[in-house]
Protein backbone atom coordinates (compact mmCIF):
# COMPACT_ATOMS: atom_id res chain seq x y z
CA UNK A 1 0.00 0.00 0.00
CA UNK A 2 1.46 3.63 -0.57
CA UNK A 3 0.53 6.50 1.36
CA UNK A 4 -1.15 8.61 -1.58
CA UNK A 5 -4.58 10.24 0.51
CA UNK A 6 -7.73 9.00 -1.27
CA UNK A 7 -10.26 11.63 -0.55
CA UNK A 8 -14.13 9.87 0.02
CA UNK A 9 -17.37 11.93 -0.07
CA UNK A 10 -19.39 11.87 3.41
CA UNK A 11 -22.28 10.34 2.28
CA UNK A 12 -22.70 6.45 2.98
CA UNK A 13 -19.06 6.43 4.37
CA UNK A 14 -18.71 3.27 5.46
CA UNK A 15 -19.89 1.76 2.51
CA UNK A 16 -17.78 4.13 0.25
CA UNK A 17 -14.53 2.58 2.37
CA UNK A 18 -15.60 -1.27 1.93
CA UNK A 19 -15.95 -0.12 -1.96
CA UNK A 20 -12.02 1.05 -1.72
CA UNK A 21 -11.10 -1.90 0.50
CA UNK A 22 -12.48 -4.45 -1.95
CA UNK A 23 -10.48 -2.88 -4.36
CA UNK A 24 -7.49 -3.04 -2.57
CA UNK A 25 -8.13 -6.34 -1.53
CA UNK A 26 -8.83 -7.28 -5.82
CA UNK A 27 -5.62 -5.87 -6.91
CA UNK A 28 -3.77 -7.32 -4.41
CA UNK A 29 -2.59 -4.03 -2.52
CA UNK A 30 -3.57 -5.87 0.54
CA UNK A 31 -2.30 -9.47 -0.12
CA UNK A 32 -3.62 -12.71 1.03
CA UNK A 33 -3.09 -13.16 5.14
CA UNK A 34 -2.31 -10.05 5.37
CA UNK A 35 -3.71 -7.98 8.46
CA UNK A 36 -5.54 -4.56 7.83
CA UNK A 37 -3.21 -2.28 9.60
CA UNK A 38 -6.07 0.03 10.84
CA UNK A 39 -3.93 3.08 11.44
CA UNK A 40 -2.13 2.80 7.91
CA UNK A 41 -5.18 2.42 6.23
CA UNK A 42 -7.40 5.81 8.23
CA UNK A 43 -4.18 7.83 6.83
CA UNK A 44 -4.39 5.92 3.53
CA UNK A 45 -8.58 6.38 2.67
CA UNK A 46 -8.59 9.83 4.86
CA UNK A 47 -10.91 8.35 7.68
CA UNK A 48 -11.74 7.86 10.98
CA UNK A 49 -11.01 4.14 12.56
CA UNK A 50 -15.34 4.25 13.23
CA UNK A 51 -16.43 4.27 9.80
CA UNK A 52 -12.82 2.03 8.75
CA UNK A 53 -14.16 -0.80 11.04
CA UNK A 54 -17.37 -0.66 9.94
CA UNK A 55 -16.50 -1.13 6.27
CA UNK A 56 -14.22 -4.03 7.84
CA UNK A 57 -17.33 -5.67 8.90
CA UNK A 58 -19.14 -5.48 5.95
CA UNK A 59 -15.94 -6.97 4.36
CA UNK A 60 -16.21 -10.08 7.73
CA UNK A 61 -19.89 -10.53 6.49
CA UNK A 62 -19.08 -10.98 2.54
CA UNK A 63 -16.21 -13.64 3.31
CA UNK A 64 -13.50 -11.74 2.49
CA UNK A 65 -11.46 -10.84 5.58
CA UNK A 66 -11.51 -12.87 8.47
CA UNK A 67 -11.76 -11.68 12.12
CA UNK A 68 -9.37 -13.16 14.79
CA UNK A 69 -9.72 -12.35 18.51
CA UNK A 70 -6.97 -10.24 19.47
CA UNK A 71 -5.38 -9.73 16.18
CA UNK A 72 -7.95 -7.89 13.71
CA UNK A 73 -8.73 -8.33 10.69
CA UNK A 74 -6.75 -10.58 8.29
CA UNK A 75 -7.23 -10.64 4.08
CA UNK A 76 -8.49 -14.33 3.70
CA UNK A 77 -6.35 -16.57 1.79
CA UNK A 78 -8.25 -19.52 0.48
CA UNK A 79 -6.97 -23.15 0.18
CA UNK A 80 -7.22 -25.01 -3.13
CA UNK A 81 -10.24 -26.70 -1.63
CA UNK A 82 -12.10 -23.55 -1.05
CA UNK A 83 -11.45 -22.54 -4.35
CA UNK A 84 -12.81 -25.61 -6.01
CA UNK A 85 -15.60 -25.42 -4.06
CA UNK A 86 -16.50 -21.96 -4.66
CA UNK A 87 -15.72 -22.42 -8.48
CA UNK A 88 -18.31 -25.06 -8.52
CA UNK A 89 -21.25 -23.34 -7.22
CA UNK A 90 -20.16 -20.01 -9.42
CA UNK A 91 -19.74 -21.26 -12.65
CA UNK A 92 -23.51 -22.71 -12.16
CA UNK A 93 -24.57 -19.20 -11.01
CA UNK A 94 -23.02 -17.60 -13.85
CA UNK A 95 -23.94 -20.35 -16.48
CA UNK A 96 -27.86 -19.80 -15.41
CA UNK A 97 -27.29 -16.19 -15.29
CA UNK A 98 -26.27 -16.27 -19.24
CA UNK A 99 -28.56 -18.63 -19.91
CA UNK A 100 -31.78 -16.30 -18.67
CA UNK A 101 -30.52 -13.10 -19.81
CA UNK A 102 -30.23 -14.41 -23.29
CA UNK A 103 -34.04 -14.51 -22.89
CA UNK A 104 -34.56 -11.80 -21.16
CA UNK A 105 -32.30 -8.76 -22.47
CA UNK A 106 -33.73 -5.97 -23.48
CA UNK A 107 -32.09 -3.94 -26.64
CA UNK A 108 -31.15 -1.25 -23.95
CA UNK A 109 -29.18 -3.45 -21.93
CA UNK A 110 -27.45 -5.37 -25.05
CA UNK A 111 -26.35 -2.08 -26.07
CA UNK A 112 -24.59 -1.11 -22.56
CA UNK A 113 -23.14 -4.34 -22.34
CA UNK A 114 -21.53 -4.12 -25.87
CA UNK A 115 -20.28 -0.93 -24.91
CA UNK A 116 -18.73 -1.91 -22.10
CA UNK A 117 -17.49 -5.07 -24.19
CA UNK A 118 -15.62 -2.40 -26.53
CA UNK A 119 -14.07 -0.35 -23.66
CA UNK A 120 -12.84 -3.89 -21.87
CA UNK A 121 -11.11 -4.36 -25.61
CA UNK A 122 -9.42 -1.67 -25.55
CA UNK A 123 -8.22 -1.93 -21.64
CA UNK A 124 -7.00 -5.37 -22.98
CA UNK A 125 -5.29 -3.54 -26.04
CA UNK A 126 -3.43 -1.16 -23.68
CA UNK A 127 -3.01 -3.93 -21.35
CA UNK A 128 -4.50 -1.92 -18.34
CA UNK A 129 -5.29 -5.03 -16.07
CA UNK A 130 -7.18 -2.81 -13.71
CA UNK A 131 -9.57 -1.13 -15.87
CA UNK A 132 -9.95 -3.98 -17.82
CA UNK A 133 -10.64 -5.66 -14.51
CA UNK A 134 -13.42 -3.22 -13.61
CA UNK A 135 -15.03 -3.62 -16.88
CA UNK A 136 -14.94 -7.00 -16.89
CA UNK A 137 -17.01 -7.44 -13.71
CA UNK A 138 -19.29 -4.77 -14.97
CA UNK A 139 -20.27 -6.74 -17.72
CA UNK A 140 -20.64 -10.30 -15.66
CA UNK A 141 -22.65 -7.85 -13.14
CA UNK A 142 -24.81 -6.32 -15.92
CA UNK A 143 -24.99 -9.55 -17.55
CA UNK A 144 -26.35 -11.00 -14.10
CA UNK A 145 -28.64 -8.24 -14.00
CA UNK A 146 -30.40 -9.17 -17.55
CA UNK A 147 -31.69 -12.36 -16.46
CA UNK A 148 -34.11 -10.54 -14.04
CA UNK A 149 -34.07 -12.75 -10.71
CA UNK A 150 -33.18 -11.38 -7.76
CA UNK A 151 -32.44 -14.19 -5.66
CA UNK A 152 -30.06 -15.46 -8.02
CA UNK A 153 -28.56 -12.12 -8.39
CA UNK A 154 -28.10 -11.78 -4.43
CA UNK A 155 -26.74 -15.17 -4.57
CA UNK A 156 -24.62 -14.31 -7.26
CA UNK A 157 -22.76 -11.63 -5.44
CA UNK A 158 -22.10 -13.06 -2.22
CA UNK A 159 -20.38 -15.97 -3.86
CA UNK A 160 -18.50 -13.99 -6.32
CA UNK A 161 -16.85 -11.57 -3.50
CA UNK A 162 -15.03 -14.50 -2.69
CA UNK A 163 -13.13 -15.22 -6.13
CA UNK A 164 -12.75 -11.78 -7.05
CA UNK A 165 -9.43 -11.09 -6.49
CA UNK A 166 -8.26 -14.83 -7.52
CA UNK A 167 -10.01 -13.82 -11.08
CA UNK A 168 -8.33 -10.56 -11.37
CA UNK A 169 -5.06 -11.80 -10.99
CA UNK A 170 -5.50 -15.14 -13.39
CA UNK A 171 -5.59 -12.18 -16.26
CA UNK A 172 -2.08 -12.12 -15.29
CA UNK A 173 -1.10 -15.30 -18.04
CA UNK A 174 -1.10 -13.18 -21.10
CA UNK A 175 -2.45 -16.47 -23.13
CA UNK A 176 -5.69 -16.90 -20.59
CA UNK A 177 -6.04 -13.14 -20.82
CA UNK A 178 -5.96 -13.59 -24.73
CA UNK A 179 -8.56 -16.70 -24.60
CA UNK A 180 -10.87 -15.14 -22.17
CA UNK A 181 -11.25 -12.35 -24.47
CA UNK A 182 -11.81 -14.29 -27.26
CA UNK A 183 -14.55 -15.92 -24.84
CA UNK A 184 -16.12 -12.73 -24.01
CA UNK A 185 -16.58 -11.49 -28.00
CA UNK A 186 -18.69 -15.27 -27.78
CA UNK A 187 -21.28 -14.09 -24.98
CA UNK A 188 -21.76 -11.10 -26.71
CA UNK A 189 -22.81 -12.94 -30.11
CA UNK A 190 -24.91 -15.15 -28.13
CA UNK A 191 -26.56 -12.60 -25.93
CA UNK A 192 -27.37 -10.82 -29.71
CA UNK A 193 -28.67 -13.89 -31.20
CA UNK A 194 -30.67 -14.90 -28.21
CA UNK A 195 -28.89 -18.29 -28.17
CA UNK A 196 -29.51 -19.27 -24.24
CA UNK A 197 -27.90 -22.56 -24.87
CA UNK A 198 -24.65 -21.31 -26.41
CA UNK A 199 -24.47 -18.49 -23.92
CA UNK A 200 -24.53 -21.35 -20.73
CA UNK A 201 -21.98 -23.15 -22.57
CA UNK A 202 -19.81 -20.33 -22.82
CA UNK A 203 -19.96 -18.98 -19.49
CA UNK A 204 -19.79 -22.34 -18.00
CA UNK A 205 -16.20 -22.89 -19.96
CA UNK A 206 -15.28 -19.24 -19.21
CA UNK A 207 -15.57 -20.51 -15.78
CA UNK A 208 -13.66 -23.66 -16.07
CA UNK A 209 -11.04 -22.37 -17.65
CA UNK A 210 -10.89 -19.60 -14.65
CA UNK A 211 -10.74 -22.38 -12.39
CA UNK A 212 -8.27 -24.06 -14.06
CA UNK A 213 -5.50 -20.88 -14.41
CA UNK A 214 -6.25 -20.37 -10.73
CA UNK A 215 -5.27 -23.75 -9.02
CA UNK A 216 -2.59 -23.72 -11.36
CA UNK A 217 -1.38 -19.77 -9.97
CA UNK A 218 -1.55 -21.32 -6.37
CA UNK A 219 -0.33 -24.72 -6.93
CA UNK A 220 2.91 -22.60 -8.57
CA UNK A 221 2.77 -20.08 -5.50
CA UNK A 222 2.64 -23.27 -3.07
CA UNK A 223 5.87 -24.81 -4.74
CA UNK A 224 7.48 -21.37 -4.72
CA UNK A 225 7.01 -21.14 -1.04
CA UNK A 226 7.87 -24.46 -0.25
CA UNK A 227 11.46 -24.57 -2.30
CA UNK A 228 13.30 -21.84 0.33
CA UNK A 229 12.60 -24.28 2.74
CA UNK A 230 13.71 -27.09 1.09
CA UNK A 231 17.03 -25.61 -0.23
Amino acid sequence: MNAEVIPIPRAALHEQVAHRLRQMLVENRIVPGAKLNERELSEVLNVSRTPLREAIKMLAAEGLVELLPNRGAIAVELSEADVLNTFEVMSGLEAQSGELAAQRITDAELTEIKAMHFEMLAAYTRRDLPAYFRLNAAIHSAINAAAKNPVLTATYNQVNARLQALRFRSNQNEEKWKSAMKEHEQMIEALSTRDAATMRSVLLGHLDHKRDVVIQQLRAAGQAARSPAEA
